[in-house]
């Protein structure tokens, strides 16, 4: 009855607002907005808003309400020394491997990832408004369609913040204060008397490792500046400008770095003077406008609930014009340490998980970020090939900073020798989802092209005409130890060559260049077959069955996502698909974490099993996720789903799960759009909107009392479309022209 009464206070207060002046927020409510009753305790827990440059995380520190500020390019860039000098060669690598002498690798490429603390993502800073007199709030609301954290006081206050959709600014505005109350800008410890401990990655290393001199956060009238010099030549800038009307305050905040090209007092006045009104309306067209993008009804709330939520989230850390998602993206850590994991790039799996949800989520725009990132640091990729791999053409590194450079680390994985190619499924991806030739020929293509010239160089044939890798490895199974390193191909590293070479073939194909398609495919075929166990199912390399719970499907790669591997190619593909699922299954999620059983869902999806695809995913959201469903890695309910428990945050689950939502309700990856092919079958109502399927097209449809009873295909470039007809019980085809629609309705 209180929290009733509370409601009507707010909304009460808000349409006097809405009515009176031009610094009120118009929210919208959803069932799947995040409330709460008070305000986290902890910065994890904090509500996430972004706009994938800037970000913050709204909690309660100290009885002081807290905003968590961050922006993508904060980072200390200092070079790994041990990354370089004559022995900064894979050769000098192998041969140690073959001298069974692997401890001088260790030291060399994996130990300072561990004991440096740079190079690093790194915080910004806080904003704090004491609640001494205000209380605590009594309720706290994302509004997921608008993008905007409300928190609301049992005496009428009312406090409203948003992160500016295109803009590196924040706003935020107290209603019907009673008490005085002005910002309060607080920086990161970078400099603290005691001595720091050398924590491990995961958990975190004290900022003041890094060394820096403390910066100073300086007061003038009703602005704060945050000046920080990082290594280098680096600095960042926090400034919060407000202004007091009565019981009304208001004001903006930004974060700049001297990576940019802004400044945060100019961008912070330039706000001030556009005022709240204008750049929230600008801030809910942008949202408008994604929201618009695609859509789902799912008749689990669950699912529903959590499907949103990841969607919001890829919408606040994905932009086509900002860096990729990084390990936490916006919100780094606000704990007076570094980031889990340093806040890197992880591409051994993390973030290509992260934009799985970006092509049949209908938001390649979003995507477009990471394609153009990773197209922009060509460079330093060939650079760091010719030096350590000693190869022409192009390899990524499996874990890297924000401008491209490797850090070391486990370097079966972190300098792992197919990274660059499942980074190169992205290009071909957006490729077929936006059936765009041009990108094919500007940047697909020869992206693609780099790294197949580097493998075909990396690898050999042996004397029976087999193409192979000297040693192979398969994330992230036996760590970083010598076993690590297998003397037969992994399928990890085996389905990324048979996918780099047969995307090849067909992208040269669609291009007209016929002798590079030839070229392709013939390196394809003298790869060996993917090595099965005895009962059908995929291994890890030969020998080396999946015998125990593991957190990294690597050596499945070719059933998800790649395809190689696929329902559809008949019974001994089924086979080897169900066998190997039915493993996984077996030897149970002991050393799962979050990610796991959404990359889960995924494949049985693929298998067109609705209802493992949806138990994995509810598991996913009921225990490893915390309350403001970021992923927390390990199982946070006690309910024994893993046997890890830590908590450090990543996203690559959380876009995981969107990613298998997709699955569930379409799959066009075999060239034939299937709707609802792998939904449970207790869901007798769900439908979609405008899902992208491969080929360019937008597909809506309903499923009513257990029927699809509407299948609605809009072609974006016109080509050929082929689609399973539920009504007509076969496949469907049809030449459509660019804006063309295929209505298939009920017989």
């Amino acid at each position: 009855m209180k929290l009733k009464k509370i409601l009507m206070l707010g909304f009460v207060v808000g349409m006097m607002s809405c009515s009176t002046s031009v610094d009120y927020c118009p929210v919208t409510a959803s069932d799947n907005d995040l409330v709460f009753p008070a305000l986290a305790q902890s910065w994890d827990e904090g509500i996430p808003l972004g706009n994938a440059t800037v970000g913050a995380l709204v909690w309660e520190k100290d009885t002081a309400l807290r905003f968590s500020l961050d922006r993508t390019d904060l980072w200390d860039l200092r070079p790994v020394d041990s990354l370089s000098g004559d022995n900064y060669r894979f050769a000098w690598v192998k041969e140690h491997i073959r001298m069974r002498d692997y401890r001088p690798v260790q030291k060399k490429f994996d130990e300072p990832y561990d004991r440096m603390p740079a190079p690093s993502k790194i915080p910004g800073a806080a904003l704090e408004f004491p609640l001494t007199e205000l209380g605590k709030p009594v309720l706290v609301r994302l509004y997921l369609d608008n993008a905007l954290c409300e928190a609301i006081w049992e005496n009428g206050t009312r406090m409203q913040t948003f992160v500016h959709a295109t803009k590196p600014v924040g706003w935020f505005v107290f209603k019907n204060l009673t008490t005085e109350l002005e910002p309060l800008l607080v920086a990161p410890q970078y400099k603290k008397t005691g001595n720091s401990s050398e924590a491990s990655p995961v958990s975190g290393q004290d900022l003041q490792r890094l060394g820096y001199e403390q910066g100073s956060v300086v007061r003038k009238d009703n602005e704060c500046v945050y000046h920080q010099k990082g290594y280098g030549d680096f600095s960042y800038d926090v400034v919060v400008k407000w202004k007091r009307q009565g019981k009304t305050l208001y004001g903006t905040w930004s974060v700049t770095s001297s990576l940019c090209g802004e400044q945060a007092e100019e961008e912070t006045e330039a706000a001030m003077l556009r005022g709240l009104e204008k750049d929230y309306a600008v801030h809910l067209d942008y949202w408008k406008n994604y929201w618009a993008q695609s859509s789902v009804a799912l008749p689990d709330s669950i699912l529903q609930k959590q499907y949103y939520n990841e969607m919001y989230k890829f919408g606040s850390a994905a932009r086509e014009n900002s860096y990729p998602i990084s390990l936490q993206a916006v919100w780094t850590a606000d704990n007076g340490k570094l980031p889990p994991w340093k806040g890197d790039y992880h591409h051994d799996l993390n973030t290509q998980l992260s934009y799985w949800p970006a092509y049949a989520g209908n938001h390649l725009s979003e995507g477009l970020g990471y394609l153009n990132t990773l197209w922009n640091q060509r460079d330093t990729y060939k650079r760091y090939t010719r030096q350590y791999f000693e190869t022409e053409g192009m390899n990524v590194p499996g874990v890297c900073t924000l401008t491209g450079e490797p850090m070391g680390g486990w370097i079966q994985y972190a300098m792992s020798q197919t990274a660059g190619a499942w980074l190169a499924q992205h290009f071909y991806l957006h490729w077929k989802y936006s059936a765009d030739k041009e990108f094919l020929k500007e940047r697909a293509y020869p992206f693609l092209k780099d790294v197949a010239i580097y493998m075909e160089q990396n690898s050999i044939v042996d004397s029976k005409g087999v193409r192979r890798l000297e040693f192979s490895s398969s994330p992230e199974i036996y760590d970083n130890s010598l076993q690590a390193w297998f003397k037969d191909m992994t399928n990890y590293d085996l389905s990324l060559m048979h996918f780099l070479f047969d995307a090849g073939a067909e992208m040269a194909n669609e291009l007209g260049i016929r002798a590079e398609a030839e070229h392709w495919s013939k390196l394809r075929s003298q790869l060996p077959d993917f090595d099965l166990y005895s009962d059908g199912s995929l291994t890890f390399a030969k020998g080396f069955p999946y015998n125990a719970s593991h957190r990294h499907f690597s050596h499945a790669l070719a059933i998800h996502p790649l395809g190689i591997i696929d329902w559809s190619d008949g019974e001994k593909a089924q086979h080897i698909i169900r066998a190997t699922l039915k493993r996984m299954s077996d030897y149970g999620p002991d050393y799962w974490t979050g990610y796991t059983y959404s990359w889960f869902a995924n494949m049985q999806a693929r298998a067109f099993n609705g209802e493992e695809a949806a138990k994995a995913l509810r598991t996913f959201a009921e225990c490893f996720c915390l309350k403001n469903t970021f992923h927390a890695n390990g199982d946070q309910s006690g309910s024994g789903k893993s046997k890890f428990t830590y908590r450090p945050f990543t996203l690559e689950g959380n876009f995981a799960f969107a990613s298998g939502i997709h699955e569930m309700l379409l799959q066009s990856h075999t060239g034939v759009i299937r709707v609802f092919p792998a939904i449970p079958s207790t869901w007798k109502n769900a439908s979609f909107n405008n899902l992208r399927a491969m080929g360019g097209f937008l597909v809506s449809a309903a499923l009513k009392d257990g029927k699809i009873v509407r299948l609605e295909v809009y072609s974006e470039k016109g080509g050929h479309l082929a689609v399973f007809s539920p009504f007509e019980h076969k496949v469907m085809e049809y030449e459509t022209q660019p804006g063309s629609r295929i209505d298939l309705v009920v017989k």
